[in-house]
């Protein structure tokens, strides 16, 4: 496919540059890990690893088993995703971009040898010369800068303040085991009110909310958790109950930066072709 686009990871942010390029014309194929921790699950294409498929807003993507099965969903305008954390994929294909947003704060891989177009998202990477570009992630000012040269914003630790939290909002397992939610997304949680339970062998442990707001994120039953491992987010803010399902201004902000990456590098690329000819 001329216009093809291959996005790893299919988290809440990624999913709405996925989101974006397949409604601007490209063939978006997606690539998970076996196991997707999304916390705003009902906003991440990656529940498709689970489910089969996935709906976000007015978009489904649907998990395939090979590239064949990823063209025909792809030529039916949606996006495919298939289970492929290493990109295997591009043995057999060549896209025109590759956009890593995994936003794992480090690179896991990507590199420009891998297309014509490399872009990633947040901190781990140096534009120019592990990738083509970088988008600022971090709130505030610059977020969704297209960066050439250097580096996002390095990893605070501290999320973005909002109605005057910051890392308040986010819960960290205190212990390892499986998670059960016993809130579910969207709910109003008052502090300190049980929202999820993790169980181990050591016994169950209660996990309480640290503010009281919408449970905008929670990560989905079953899934195996270590000490620290990211499990729930709360906003503050009860206005942002509907928004729990729809694609957030910040995500928007940087899937427009991606598109604009994408389509200032091909054109760069037809200016440095005429130029030669």
């Amino acid at each position: 496919m001329e216009h093809l686009v291959i996005i790893r990871g299919g988290g809440d942010i990624a999913t709405a540059t996925i989101y974006r390029l397949v409604r601007s014309g490209f063939s978006v194929l997606v690539l998970e890990t076996e196991a997707p921790s999304a916390i705003r699950r009902k906003v991440a294409f990656s529940e498709a690893v689970y489910e089969g498929k996935s709906v976000v807003e007015d978009m489904e993507c649907i998990l395939v088993k090979s590239l064949s099965e990823a063209y025909e969903v792809m030529s039916s305008g949606k996006p495919a995703m298939m289970v492929d954390k290493d990109c295997k994929v591009l043995k057999e294909v060549r896209p025109l971009a590759l956009v890593d947003g995994i936003l794992a704060k480090k690179n896991l891989g990507t590199n420009k040898k891998m297309s014509e177009i490399t872009i990633a998202m947040g901190p781990g990477f140096e534009a120019g010369k592990d990738v083509d570009l970088v988008i600022e992630t971090m709130r505030g000012h610059n977020l969704g800068r297209i960066i050439e040269k250097g580096f996002a914003v390095k990893n605070t630790g501290i999320p973005g303040m909002i109605a005057g939290f910051d890392k308040e909002r986010v819960i960290h397992s205190p212990a390892e085991g499986l998670l059960y939610g016993k809130k579910t997304i969207s709910d109003f949680v008052n502090q300190g009110e049980c929202i999820a339970e993790i169980v181990s062998d050591e016994g169950n442990l209660e996990i309480k909310a640290s503010i009281s707001g919408i449970l905008r994120g929670l990560i989905r039953d079953g899934y195996p958790v270590t000490k620290g491992f990211k499990i729930a987010d709360i906003d503050p803010r009860i206005s942002e109950k509907d928004n729990c399902f729809t694609i957030s201004d910040k995500a928007r902000c940087i899937a427009g930066s991606v598109l604009e990456g994408i389509l200032y590098l091909e054109q760069m690329k037809k200016e440095k072709e005429r130029g030669e000819s």
